[in-house]
């Protein structure tokens, strides 16, 4: 299990200064961060790890996307009491995504940097939220409406409420199957002559409404 992202943090930074003619005589000591009553731990089964092993090359499509085995990944959040809270999908592959806006970006070929080698889909599925089935909800206006979705496209914010309910709610225990799709791009668009690293990164960012 691991942390999806943290909230709470404390930095301290130390500015160096340049070294100058005559030593400096001060230098600046910045202490920052947040102190919040409550929070949230959000974990991950498997360390958040999808291990798709070797995938053959002569085993791809070559000119569409070649699907891999659906995995999935339980997830929680745990809160010291309710909390109104969205999780939000970010990819810190997004210029290699084929579909902006839906699909998460794998990565680039390391053998040929333009290539850009799949995409990755994400939803909800089975959520439970304080022990009782909720619906996902997303918004892609910051939070101004809201509407039923479990794929969680990059950006969105996704909420949970009660069935029936279009407004997000506090919860103090969320649980859900994350599941993971992952598609590589049409081997006919790839150089495929050298082993190949997949190198998908997504982080769920827990954030406080």
């Amino acid at each position: 299990m691991k942390h999806a992202t943290s909230h709470l943090f404390v930095l301290l930074c130390l500015l160096s200064l340049k070294q100058q003619a005559m030593a400096a005589t001060e230098v600046e000591l910045n202490v920052v961060g947040q102190i919040t009553p409550n929070a949230c731990d959000v974990l991950l089964s498997d360390n958040g790890i999808v291990d798709h092993g070797k995938v053959p090359a002569r085993t791809l499509n070559q000119y569409e996307l070649s699907p891999l085995p659906g995995r999935q990944l339980d997830l929680s959040v745990s809160c010291n009491e309710a909390l109104l809270f969205v999780l939000v999908g970010r990819d810190n592959r997004a210029d290699s995504s084929l579909g902006p806006g839906f699909y998460y970006g794998l990565g680039w070929n390391v053998n040929a940097p333009d290539e850009r080698l799949g995409a990755v889909s994400l939803a909800f599925r089975g959520a439970v939220a304080d022990g009782q089935p909720a619906l996902v909800l997303a918004s892609s206006n910051l939070g101004l409406t809201w509407f039923p979705e479990n794929n969680i496209y990059p950006n969105n914010y996704m909420g949970f409420a009660k069935p029936g309910t279009l407004v997000p709610e506090p919860h103090r225990l969320l649980t859900a199957t994350l599941s993971i799709n992952t598609s590589i791009n049409a081997a006919s668009f790839l150089t495929l002559n050298q082993e190949v690293p997949l190198d998908g990164a997504i982080v769920l960012d827990l954030r406080y409404l």
